[in-house]
């Protein structure tokens, strides 16, 4: 079951009640976002663009096996942390929502999406969020706006994330992109963000936070955001790659640096996946397979061969200096 609204305002901020003006230490933070769960992968995530600076640090929240909150508009960022409680204890995302709200004087003024990891989704738009306001609550996600240039663009949102392919972090760009062609907001563009956290907590948040991008100030962030996405799952298949190296699979290992080199040309990344592919089968006894990629590192900088010889006091390099020798002299050729 879905449901949108739209929500006008009374009034600006300047004339709001009382309770309501006293956010002079919080940020009026107008923007769209979605908070999602994929229902394969358990994946939670967030995605939020704003006519803002580093909306990311403030408007996206998400735990592994916990849930995910976007808390917006004149923004209270301790719906982020204290929402996770609340669901970490037990509550469901429409519970924890609807305790904060009740408890929060400024509450018209608020824009709030809430997801749990069971997939219970709920959203509050505030009577004052400014004009054009609303949010969509749909299954396993809500998409939320305010100050859009038109009434439309939280229901784009829905329909792009409900059509979209790909994973999750996939999805909730496609969302994204959406809403910026529906017309945005009405101020313009500045930043962007993308959290998104793993469906089973290991423990090891670090490790659970599967993207965790920002752009901070930029002219087009939504599309920059999309750009690093690209180069997170390229250095995701390196990491793989590595996994599969310790594990003495070498045959996965070059799938996964393969995949990995696939997904970005190596100027995208100044020679240092190649590098440190290369570094690694060459460690690993490799070194046929490992030249190549030492090459396209040397083709981006030459500086790559000077490294060579210091890594072996560093403990990462097990080979002989004859053997670094002949492969600087291989690595110009």
């Amino acid at each position: 079951m879905t449901r949108s609204r739209l929500v006008i305002p009374l009034i600006l901020f300047i004339a709001l009640p009382a309770a309501a003006q006293k956010l002079t230490t919080e940020r009026p933070v107008a923007t769209y976002s979605i908070v999602a769960r994929d229902t394969v992968t358990g994946q939670l995530g967030v995605a939020v663009q704003s006519h803002w600076f580093s909306v990311g640090a403030i408007v996206a929240w998400a735990e592994s096996g916990v849930g995910a909150v976007a808390t917006q508009s004149f923004v209270d960022p301790a719906y982020g942390p204290l929402g996770l409680d609340m669901m970490r204890a037990g509550r469901t995302a429409p519970e924890a929502l609807a305790g904060l709200v009740a408890a929060d004087g400024a509450r018209e003024v608020r824009q709030v999406a809430m997801i749990d990891a069971a997939g219970n989704v709920d959203a509050h738009t505030g009577a004052r969020a400014i004009f054009a306001a609303g949010h969509h609550v749909g299954n396993n996600y809500s998409v939320q706006a305010n100050l859009m240039e038109n009434p439309t663009v939280w229901d784009a949102m829905a329909r792009a994330y409900e059509s979209a392919d790909g994973d999750l972090a996939e999805r909730l760009l496609q969302a994204l992109e959406a809403a910026e062609a529906e017309g945005g907001d009405i101020r313009g563009k500045q930043s962007a963000a993308i959290l998104v956290v793993s469906g089973e907590p290991t423990g090891r948040p670090w490790q659970d936070q599967i993207f965790d991008l920002r752009v901070e100030d930029h002219p087009d962030p939504v599309n920059e955001l999309r750009r690093l996405v690209r180069v997170q799952r390229a250095y995701l298949k390196l990491n793989e790659g590595d996994g599969w190296v310790t594990a003495g699979d070498f045959g996965k290992a070059l799938d996964a640096y393969s995949e990995a080199m696939d997904i970005l040309p190596d100027e995208a990344t100044n020679g240092e996946a190649p590098f440190w592919v290369g570094i690694t089968l060459l460690d690993a006894g490799d070194a046929e397979q490992a030249l190549p990629y030492l090459r396209r590192a040397y083709a981006q900088d030459r500086r790559w061969a000077e490294l060579v010889p210091r890594l072996p006091a560093a403990g990462l390099l097990s080979v002989t200096e004859d053997v670094i020798d002949q492969l600087v002299r291989d690595m110009a050729r």
